[in-house]
């Protein structure tokens, strides 16, 4: 995802000038010779871009409010519904928020390797006019849709980690939580994997290592993650899997029955993350051409298959094809093909799908009865699995030899030698990074919360349900 921010003057969100003298001098340059900016003025942003990223905006909060909130309210407790209802609703509030008060700047501004500045707090610097680039040069969409859609990125993963622990976590500690696991978590991975200066800033050798200083972590070192393979989901997946270990078991977990209470509500919560997630991953395109079709055909295709394999191994295994079953393997065919949409061909995505589907299935059947932890919703199984498995296999379908795009060698904007064994390495590196920074994070941040106020429910309040215990409120009669 791009973030070379230049405004119409041409300055960048890659200067950091901290002196009044040199934002003086600079300006004066740029009024004096213009043409150092732009050779032929700022650029305008193409219209159809515009409109398909605000559209694509607005797809990702469908996807969040209501889908992902009526995907968890089905399969949880009829008495629990509206907590989980109302904890998807409020943390994307509530992230939003602090999305364009400090995120946006902390994510995607210079500062370092690992976390951006404070230059644009509060947007600071930010107005109609600002622009933000994409995958190809010259061309750029309004920095306030780019800030739009980044922020529903930031706002639906932390509502993914409430799965994980439904049930039975304070709405208060929930909160506490989720902001500051976006500070610590969120915000770095997102620089990390995402923050560059756009192609713009490559034209040879010199300007290449400028603008790889400049870049996230794990951005420099080549690792590919297009929608959000490692900033979301596997940051989310390892998050949720720490917090439903911490927090414990639910009452009566494994001797009374938790199943679904209204399957109506989870396939129609599965079927709006699947319409919304074509924001999620052809949005991040940027641009609405020939490339924004291949990741739209690849999201299409890695979900049916990876849902057909669920369901179908599933049957083999259980005895009868599920609607959970169905609706679960079409989000694990989803989260997959993430990271990997914009880097593989159809055929790659069909293999990503058929991986996805039978790879979750076995976590959360297999692994997760024989670890033995309570993750309500399955978080961990398929959103970390399913996150780490497509990561992986990024590094193997992108090569072109199976039909992947391959890496641009940003300065000629053609197809560079591929490595396939390399490339799954440094994908190796980006999850393990992502596992290791979000997983410690987590687990500090709630063992403090449970240390000053506590993690949990009481006992009474977690047997009545949280519905009417914590919010007054019931979803039935």
């Amino acid at each position: 995802m791009s973030t070379y921010i230049p405004s119409p003057t041409g300055t960048t969100g890659s200067d950091s000038m901290k002196s009044p003298f040199l934002r003086a001098a600079a300006a004066l340059l740029l009024a004096l010779v213009p043409a150092l900016a732009f050779a032929d003025g700022p650029p305008t942003p193409d219209k159809g871009d515009t409109s398909w990223m605000m559209t694509s905006t607005v797809l990702v909060i469908l996807m969040t409010i209501p889908g992902l909130a009526l995907f968890y309210g089905g399969m949880v407790r009829s008495k629990n519904v509206l907590s989980v209802l109302m904890q998807v609703f409020m943390v994307f509030c509530l992230v939003t928020v602090l999305w364009v008060v400090f995120g946006y700047s902390l994510a995607f501004t210079t500062g370092n390797a690992f976390i951006g500045g404070l230059d644009k707090m509060f947007l600071n610097g930010v107005n109609a006019g600002t622009l933000a680039a994409t995958f190809s040069k010259g061309v750029y969409i309004p920095e306030y849709v780019y800030i739009a859609f980044q922020g529903t990125f930031a706002a639906i993963t932390p509502c993914l980690i409430v799965g994980a622990f439904a049930e039975r976590m304070k709405f208060s500690a929930l909160l506490i939580f989720v902001t500051s696991w976006l500070v610590l978590s969120y915000l770095p991975i997102a620089h990390m994997v995402w923050f560059w200066d756009g192609p713009d800033a490559y034209t040879d050798a010199a300007t290449t290592a400028t603008a790889t200083a400049h870049a996230g972590y794990l951005f420099a070192l080549g690792a590919l993650d297009f929608a959000g393979g490692t900033v979301v989901h596997i940051n989310a997946g390892i998050a949720g899997l720490v917090g439903a270990l911490l927090i414990g078991k639910r009452i009566g977990y494994g001797s009374t029955s938790m199943a679904p209470h209204n399957l109506p509500l989870v396939m129609i919560g599965a079927s709006l993350l699947w319409v919304g997630w074509f924001g999620f991953n052809v949005g991040s395109n940027l641009e609405s051409n020939g490339m924004a079709g291949q990741v739209f055909l690849n999201t299409v295709l890695a979900t049916a298959v990876a849902t057909l394999a669920w369901t179908f191994a599933e049957w083999m295994l259980r005895g009868a094809p599920t609607m959970l079953g169905a609706a679960s393997g079409a989000v694990a065919g989803l989260v997959a093909i993430t990271p990997a949409c914009g880097w593989v061909g159809p055929m790659g995505a069909l293999a990503i799908g058929l991986a996805a589907g039978l790879v979750c299935l076995w976590a959360v059947i297999w692994l997760k009865h024989k670890l033995g932890y309570d993750d309500s919703l399955d978080v961990f199984g398929v959103h970390c699995v399913g996150g780490i498995l497509g990561a992986l296999l990024t590094g193997v379908f992108a090569d072109p030899k199976l039909g992947g795009v391959g890496f641009l060698d940003w300065v000629t904007m053609q197809v560079a030698p591929y490595d396939m064994a390399a490339q799954v390495i440094v994908q190796a590196k980006a999850v393990l990074l992502t596992l290791v920074w979000s997983g410690v994070v987590s687990f500090v941040i709630f063992k403090l919360i449970d240390i000053t106020m506590g993690l949990r429910v009481s006992e009474e309040t977690e047997r009545q349900g949280l519905d009417t215990a914590e919010h007054g409120e019931r979803a039935y009669g």
